[in-house]
């Protein structure tokens, strides 16, 4: 007779007695198998069942909902020159008669390529392929004779590269064109200027040992944390103390129009601990949008469809946040305002004109 498909006595009891055996667990092993199971979840981004949590990948936290509006920085305070340039002073600083400093705007100067036709000239201060370099040269005299009253001033300036590279400006300076995104120096007589078109320019001057330094931070230059580094430097090179420097953060692309990706995030999060308070989550504030919600509906699913709020960065903030981090006092740093997207009347931006644009110049220098 063919045997039986089920299991006999014996066999049974040999399988149970096995099974018996690999449960044989101490009690204080479970609970570490349990915290180090955990420990793995939790750097997935997952968590364990429980009963008043389920399983799953955790939710990122939402943002405070906002609109462009309420996150668009104040206009800054521009001045006009004899020669006709408008640039914007930091209204503390003037009281400094030996420190010269400046952010210039696009107004004031000789350059059209920009400008509507027939619209006045402009103040590009930066050699661009649209531009001739001759006007170039002449809106740079006109706006170094609008901070110093003297035109031939000397000027140094980078090969800006979007890095935390500083260099130490000294004789000869005006001639060689470094690459780096950061100047110092405490040198009198000369200036310094990092160029902008959307990036955030940050002025900082030690007000006891008259040193100035100058940088451009882009967003990928203060991941770099270039500000901080900056402010290291000048207390490593010259012995600058913190308590002693003052700041001023100039006009960049604001958060009410800075929409970046969460790849972002995932960067400003891996460097600084307060990095998602840097990020903000807008909604649209398209009045047609919000009167007719119906007409801009899709069939795509949730997280997939242009409508809905954007991720914004708010790099003037994240600046700021690294001059406190530096050691400079919250009544120390003045932030200058203006959104170069929102203004396209006053700034020049990258990102607004798709790249065809001309850039402002930021100064700083000690006086003679």
């Amino acid at each position: 007779m063919p045997s039986s498909s089920h299991p006999s006595p014996r066999a049974r009891r040999k399988a149970a007695d096995s099974v018996k055996a690999s449960s044989l667990i101490e009690p204080g092993q479970i609970s570490s198998n349990i915290d180090e199971v955990d420990a793995l979840f939790q750097m997935a981004g997952l968590s364990r069942s429980r009963r008043e949590k389920p399983a799953g990948v955790g939710r990122r936290a939402r943002f405070q909902d906002k609109t462009p509006e309420e996150l668009r920085p104040a206009m800054p305070v521009v001045a006009a020159a004899p020669n006709g340039v408008e640039w914007i002073p930091v209204p503390a600083w003037q009281k400094f008669e030996w420190l010269w400093h400046g952010f210039s705007t696009r107004r004031g100067g000789v350059t059209t390529c920009y400008a509507p036709e027939g619209g006045a000239g402009e103040l590009n201060l930066t050699f661009t392929p649209e531009d001739a370099r001759e006007k170039v040269e002449q809106n740079r005299r006109l706006f170094v004779e609008a901070i110093t009253g003297e035109a031939d001033t000397p000027l140094v300036t980078l090969r800006q590269i979007h890095s935390s590279v500083l260099v130490l400006a000294g004789p000869g300076s005006a001639e060689r064109r470094c690459k780096g995104d950061g100047l110092m120096t405490d040198r009198p007589g000369i200036l310094l200027g990092v160029q902008t078109a959307d990036c955030t320019p940050v002025l900082v001057a030690d007000r006891k040992r008259k040193v100035v330094a100058a940088f451009h931070a882009g967003w990928r230059g203060t991941v770099k944390r270039i500000v901080e580094n900056g402010i290291g430097r000048m207390r490593l090179e010259f012995g600058s103390r913190p308590e002693d420097l003052i700041a001023a953060v100039g006009p960049g692309i604001g958060p009410c129009c800075y929409q970046v990706g969460e790849e972002l995030l995932s960067e400003f999060e891996s460097q600084f601990a307060y990095g998602r308070e840097l990020f903000h989550e807008v909604y649209n504030s398209d009045p047609v949008k919000t009167k007719y919600p119906m007409l801009f509906l899709t069939q795509r699913a949730p997280g997939h469809s242009p409508i809905g709020p954007s991720l914004h960065l708010d790099v003037a903030e994240a600046n700021r946040r690294q001059l406190l981090d530096a050691g400079l006092k919250p009544s120390a740093i003045a932030m200058i305002g203006g959104c170069t997207s929102c203004h396209r009347e006053l700034f020049f931006s990258h990102r607004e004109s798709r790249g065809r644009t001309g850039r402002m110049l930021n100064l700083i220098g000690i006086a003679d």
